[in-house]
């Protein structure tokens, strides 16, 4: 379900979240009902946002307001009728852009939805490039009730240099979604927001940023770190690599930060990742995958179970995966690498595992019947295989 409107959209949309990663406000995740996402903004969150500013500006057109906004409301998606808030609060409320910037910041604290208070930046990005540092430090003050991080990359897009100068100064304030703003509003491929083409070229422009934020005592913080360092290394590994490798992974704060930041050149098998974190060696293991039941219909779950025995008389450090390749609608297979666990098997030693696996639609992933082939793979390496068939609509009675 990616954004509809606004500044967010424009410029190349970048695909969903695959991972679990922890927003400054709750997003929208591949499991939402896109239905009940819409009523964060409905008839009576409108209505209640117009009460808050006619209270704050007496001369705020509450009905103009409410027309612009629930005209059409039925049809609108999440990231639309945010949007057309930011615009109605444009038409509505009176005064130069400065003017409704201390209205909405009035409005701010008032809302009481972080998600809802997004739109807050949207106005700001809509309305505020031509003034560029105004609109910047009203950004920093709203992401406190509602992340910037998608307002602020049209400021990204229409000047970089300035735009990263006063994110760096973020990265050292003491509000932790400030800092978090700075990280997570310059990465190159923010799930559902723009994405930064200039950034996914050359990253060097934000490492200052992660460089500042790397042993940031917050997790809060240190996730988006993470999450930005993993947009990297889809286009620029090497460069990520050998960054980190200069780290010092002893500290806790940045070792935790690099290991989450390679997660995706580690289920990828990138030897040089797999190195960094003591996976590269060939792991000397016997393994078996089974898949339970072996035929299932769609809502069924799935339980997979592997045998890892060790055929080493060391210790091993192993990082064990599965793969799912899942039938498409053409009947050709796409896969998708899942995190099973990381463990240290001593000599002879067995490992007994189990992974139990709902198969459901998702916004992002529709399934399709027929044979789906599982691979178990530790170390990078693909090691043992089993499959199960998803049943066609027709017999899943």
């Amino acid at each position: 379900m990616p954004p509809t409107g606004g500044p967010l959209p424009r410029g190349e949309v970048a695909s969903g979240p695959d991972d679990a990663e922890r927003s400054a406000i709750r997003m929208p995740s591949e499991a939402d009902p896109p239905a009940q996402l819409k009523e964060w903004f409905n008839e009576a969150r409108h209505r209640s946002i117009a009460r808050e500013l006619g209270a704050i500006s007496p001369r705020f057109d509450e009905k103009t307001f409410l027309k612009l906004t629930l005209d059409g409301l039925a049809g609108r998606s999440l990231m639309q009728r945010l949007n057309q808030c930011a615009l109605a609060v444009n038409e509505a409320l009176p005064g130069t852009f400065q003017q409704k910037v201390r209205v909405l910041q009035k409005l701010a604290p008032r809302l009481g939805h972080e998600f809802v208070a997004v739109f807050l930046g949207d106005f700001v990005a809509n309305f505020g490039l031509d003034d560029f540092d105004f609109s910047m430090e009203a950004l920093r003050f709203f992401t406190v009730f509602g992340s910037s991080e998608f307002a602020v990359r049209p400021f990204i897009v229409a000047d970089q240099k300035r735009a990263l100068r006063i994110m760096q100064t973020w990265a050292a304030h003491a509000d932790e979604k400030v800092r978090r703003l700075a990280s997570e509003g310059s990465r190159p491929r923010l799930p559902w927001g723009m994405r930064l083409s200039s950034l996914v070229r050359d990253p060097l422009p934000t490492w200052t940023i992660l460089e500042a934020l790397k042993d940031d005592g917050s997790l809060f913080v240190r996730r988006s770190v993470a999450n930005h360092l993993n947009d990297i290394t889809k286009d620029h590994p090497e460069f990520v690599l050998q960054r980190l490798e200069a780290w010092d992974l002893d500290q806790a704060h940045s070792a935790w930060i690099a290991r989450h930041a390679c997660r995706t050149l580690i289920k990828r098998g990138h030897p040089r990742a797999l190195k960094l974190f003591g996976f590269g060696k060939k792991a000397e293991v016997a393994a078996t995958l089974a898949a339970s039941p072996p035929r299932l219909a769609l809502g069924e779950r799935l339980t997979l179970s592997a045998t890892i025995t060790s055929t080493s008389t060391r210790t091993q450090r192993l990082v064990i995966d599965y793969v799912v390749h899942y039938v498409k609608a053409r009947g050709v297979s796409a896969e998708k690498v899942f995190k099973w666990t990381e463990a240290d098997l001593p000599a002879k030693a067995t490992l007994d595992l189990a992974k139990a696996q709902v198969i459901r639609d998702f916004t992002t992933r529709k399934h399709h019947a027929g044979r789906h082939r599982v691979e178990l793979q530790i170390n990078g390496e693909r090691m043992a295989e089993t499959v199960f068939v998803l049943k066609p609509a027709a017999d899943q009675r």
